[in-house]
């Protein structure tokens, strides 16, 4: 020993393979070594003898072997050759991989590159079961021979690309479909906040990226990727700030992209207590294991494994084949021990003596034998397309001329063809074949790992997962026989970063969070949401409404004044006694026709606006009740008309009273114009105006009825629309100009000498009547739907009860009360006295 020129201690590096054992211990051995001080021929070393022992890859192996015995002993498939084979270990050195694979190409132990030493037949395919790595640095030497190369391991997502990698298939499904089933799973699920733990290398971190796109366009969150080192050992720190961090974001679900080799590592933050953890895996051991009891194994764990199943001739090759002729060392012995144990599944259980002491037992209880249908089927997948080849035309001639040997200068590139378009059905009656990307189309089972009181653990198949299958059935799942853990408060357990929202409301993503981070509104007014998790609400359909949840929509209430509701009723007893009212006054003017204070002022005219204030009474029933086509048309215009006429009553009685009192001058000539004549021609006239501002409204563009959807949310107000609002305002600015002028010559004559001076009451109604529709019009504008039609009719009540009042009730007082008021003799000491000379 020595120091070197930096004051190094001169000495290297040992490379140990750390193992663990299927008891739960570890063990270490020292494989190689390192010393960049020796001779560069010295400098590093390694055991190729040295190997950590996985039960399931001697499943492998034997499958691999009694595939090629079952092709070689049939008479229907390849019947003219007979297929040979070579073995190599790799034992997971890139170094070794390429020695072993210059080797095959060569022929010879020294691999010599492009030298070829032909001491068996023709090199067909390389079906191998390398890392990722491995297989696409020896992809890389294949394609310069344009050999096809089968794996029954790989499935990353790089070999997909037919340009990089034109002669490479698999018969077990690439991560692109691994990644959607997750995708699924998640999704069937509700698992929207996730966790992923994958492994520091760009082929893992690829495949992670495409599982990201993946559930976040389906709406769920990452919280973190965690990295795992394959090479640096997890430090106890380390394992505490990840399960802190877990514990922190509130996730319940944590997906192990990774392969067996990182599986040690995350097992650590497994047997931590994470209680109602799900465990998501994509790599799932085939065999009943023990585990120490003392450790507290959670049964939240799916993976999702290859589509394995057991071809039942291998498990008879199995159980009857002689050791002796296969390859042998300790291990293997030991193996093949386990089979004997009365325990051992009687499928492939061996009739020898137990070894009790046998390590290797976990795979004697296991239900499918390692990767043995996929190892099956890539022998069989190349036998087949052997086969076509030989059988087609080009093939048979070359046989035919005997020219077996000159397969080799056509097979490495022509192969290609038939094994893209293979397709054959195997010994379980399944279709086996290529898909695009040169996969076998074939898919996922979903296991449930579940862990037993007694300390062993089963794989139970809950699910499936075939990404070549219809659209439906693609994903299947048997929730009810997932055995979840004890420990869960919900089943199946949830792992959300917010709760959902319910029904009547919506999510409010917060600031610098992920999307499934949100907060639950509710639904603005109007808007509904009968869905969990909805980002926006909608609008009802115009004829329903939001309930008091906001979770749906209800019919909304028709709405319009009616005969049946109280207010409808009140109105219309309200008209028809009025009506009542100005029908018993008409009946007294009319029995009392002759006496003096009926006849004064033109008792025609009385009669005239008695009718027409019944007629007014009468016009507000045609308000009342469901809004049709006719009622609307008749709602304003009788309205107008009827009013048109008693207001012009007003103003010719207004006028005759006016005219009445410049009469009693001395040479007046006002007294030819005194007649009834000159009063019913003023009604007349003033009355057609008013019908040819109606008849010219229902011309252009007449009312109709409308149901009015958006003016309140909760009804359906079904009412008269007016059609032309300048045509409406037209007729009641008419009106107001009738009212006006009566009212101000009224006003102007409220003072003469009279007994009886009908001036000032005709000057009382007008002021009455003006009231009302000056009030009317803001009161109109600021209602809506029915009542807005009841203003409208209280409105013609209120001033034509008003008129009705003023003017005739102290008539009928003096008519039926005072009855020695109404002569002659009393009247002419008055204005009145004179009017009634006059008519």
């Amino acid at each position: 020993m020595y120091m070197d020129e930096n004051g190094e201690l001169a000495i290297g590096y040992d490379i140990v393979n750390l193992f663990f054992l299927p008891d739960r211990t570890w063990e270490y051995e020292i494989v190689g070594s390192y010393n960049p001080r020796a001779p560069p021929e010295q400098d590093f070393t390694i055991d190729e003898k040295v190997n950590v022992f996985f039960p399931e890859n001697y499943f492998n192996y034997l499958a691999f072997i009694h595939a090629v015995e079952e092709i070689n002993n049939s008479s229907e498939l390849l019947p003219n050759l007979t297929l040979g084979f070579l073995l190599y270990e790799s034992y997971a050195n890139p170094i070794l991989t390429f020695q072993a694979a210059m080797k095959i190409f060569s022929g010879i132990e020294a691999w010599i590159p492009n030298y070829s030493c032909e001491t068996s037949g023709p090199m067909a395919a390389v079906i191998e079961g390398l890392s990722v790595k491995d297989s696409i640095q020896m992809s890389n030497i294949f394609r310069i021979y344009h050999y096809p190369q089968i794996s029954f391991t790989s499935q990353n997502l790089l070999m997909n690309d037919p340009v990089k990698f034109p002669y490479f298939y698999r018969t077990v499904p690439s991560d692109q479909q691994l990644y959607i089933g997750i995708v699924k799973l998640l999704k069937y699920f509700n698992w929207m906040w996730v966790v992923i733990f994958i492994p520091d290398d760009d082929i893992s971190q690829r495949a992670v990226q495409s599982l990201k796109e993946g559930i976040e366009h389906n709406g769920g969150c990452i919280a973190f990727i965690e990295t795992l080192s394959r090479i640096k050992v997890m430090s106890t720190e380390k394992v505490s700030t990840i399960i802190q961090r877990i514990r922190s974001s509130s996730v319940k679900v944590i997906i192990l992209y990774c392969s067996r080799d990182h599986l040690w590592v995350t097992s650590i933050i497994q047997y931590k207590e994470m209680s109602g953890m799900v465990w998501i895996t994509t790599y799932e051991r085939d065999f009943h294991s023990s585990y120490p009891l003392y450790i507290i194994m959670k049964n939240n764990t799916l993976a999702f494994t290859i589509v394995k199943k057991n071809i039942p001739s291998f498990s008879q090759f199995v159980r009857e084949v002689n050791p002796i002729q296969l390859p042998s060392e300790l291990s293997i012995w030991s193996w093949w021990q386990a089979l004997c144990d009365s325990h051992c599944q009687k499928s492939i259980r061996r009739t020898c003596v137990a070894n009790n002491t046998s390590a290797y037992n976990s795979h004697c209880g296991t239900k499918y034998f390692g990767s043995s249908y996929s190892v099956y089927s890539a022998v069989y997948t190349l036998a087949h397309a052997l086969h076509d080849m030989i059988m087609s035309r080009f093939g048979n001639d070359m046989i035919g001329h005997g020219q077996r040997w000159r397969l080799l200068d056509y097979l490495p590139w022509k192969l290609h063809h038939y094994l893209k378009n293979v397709c054959f059905k195997n010994s379980l009656g399944e279709e086996i074949f290529f898909d695009e990307n040169g996969d076998l189309a074939n898919g996922y089972y979903i296991i449930n790992v579940v862990y037993l009181p007694n300390g062993t653990q089963i794989n139970a198949i809950v699910g499936r997962y075939n990404p070549h299958a219809p659209s439906g059935q693609d994903f299947t799942i048997d929730e009810k026989a997932i055995m979840w853990d004890s420990t869960n408060t919900q089943i199946p357990p949830q792992s959300r970063c917010s709760q959902s929202c319910h029904p009547g409301y919506r999510k409010s993503v917060k600031k610098e969070s992920p999307v499934c981070c949100y907060d639950c509104i509710p639904c603005p007014k109007g808007d509904v949401s009968n869905q969990t998790d909805v980002e926006t609400c909608w609008k009802c359909p115009e004829n329903q409404w939001p309930n008091q949840k906001r979770d749906a929509c209800i019919p909304k209430v028709i709405v319009f004044l009616s005969f049946e509701e109280p207010l409808g009723i009140a109105l219309t007893i309200i008209s028809i006694f009025f009506f009542i009212i100005t029908a018993v006054i008409l009946r007294i003017f009319f029995n009392y026709q002759n006496t003096p204070i009926v006849r004064a002022n033109n008792h025609v005219l009385s009669y005239i606006l008695l009718i027409s204030l019944m007629l007014c009474f009468l016009c507000s029933l045609i308000f009342i009740g469901h809004p049709n086509e006719v009622n609307c048309i008749l709602r304003q215009t009788v309205f107008g008309i009827s009013f048109s006429i008693a207001l012009s009553s007003i103003l010719s009685k207004t006028i005759t009273v006016v005219m009445a009192f410049q009469a009693t001058k001395p040479g007046s000539k006002l007294r030819k114009w005194m007649g009834p004549r000159v009063s019913v021609s003023i009604v007349l006239s003033c009355s057609l105006i008013q019908t040819i501002l109606c008849l010219a409204w229902l011309f252009t563009a007449p009312p109709f009825p409308y149901i009015n959807m958006r003016s309140e949310i909760e009804i359906i107000l079904i009412e008269c629309n007016e059609g032309s609002i300048v045509a409406f305002y037209c007729v009641l600015s008419y009106l107001g100009f009738l009212a006006g002028i009566s009212f101000i010559v009224a006003f102007l004559a409220r003072n003469l000498p009279d007994s009886f001076n009908e001036a000032k009451y005709i000057t009382f109604s007008m002021l009455v009547f003006c009231s009302v529709w000056i009030s009317f019009i803001p009161t109109y504008l600021s209602t809506k739907g029915k009542y807005m039609v009841a203003v409208e009719i209280f409105a013609i009540l209120a001033s034509s009860a008003g008129l009705l009042g003023c003017i005739f009730f102290p008539k009928c007082y003096i008519i039926l009360l005072k009855p020695e008021r109404n002569s002659k003799k009393y009247l002419t000491k008055t204005i009145m006295g004179l009017i009634f000379s006059a008519i």
